[in-house]
């Protein structure tokens, strides 16, 4: 089972490839990580919110667990996180994460998110927040590990 990365947008730059490389080849089931990238919209505001919340909600199984990534979420730490992933990988759940585009979500599609996580309240760019998706995922990872790569 992987966990599956729902992103709005282009290819990922190559700075943001070298990093994601550089976490996801470290990742190992459940965390081993599938992207979905779908392209921007060709319209603004409330119409592009609409198109795109539609082609991410066809993305998403229907039993999956959606986590909606969205600076008006929840902030954990990374310990919290990583019992978080794995209290929802002990359900057998997979695990859907979404990154919207510039005009964000559509209020359904941000109700039907099981989690809403705000990495932080400042507001990151969309290929930034990739990469420090990925990282947090190989911390959160190692952290179940009991590894040394997080340090309290």
């Amino acid at each position: 089972m992987a966990l599956t990365i729902i992103a709005i947008g282009k290819k990922h730059e190559d700075w943001v490839q070298v990093g994601i490389e550089r976490y996801q080849k470290r990742l190992r089931a459940p965390m081993d990580v599938k992207w979905v990238l779908l392209p921007h919209s060709r319209f603004e505001g409330d119409r592009a919110r609409q198109e795109e919340s539609e082609r991410i909600r066809a993305r998403i199984p229907s039993d999956a667990y959606v986590l909606l990534l969205d600076e008006r979420g929840v902030e954990f730490d990374s310990p919290k996180l990583a019992r978080h992933l794995e209290r929802v990988f002990a359900q057998g759940k997979q695990i859907v994460c979404i990154i919207g585009g510039a005009y964000g979500v559509t209020e359904e599609l941000h109700a039907h998110a099981a989690t809403v996580w705000s990495l932080s309240p400042l507001v990151f760019p969309h290929q930034l927040v990739r990469l420090i998706l990925t990282e947090q995922l190989y911390r959160a990872q190692q952290i179940q590990a009991g590894a040394a790569y997080h340090h309290q």
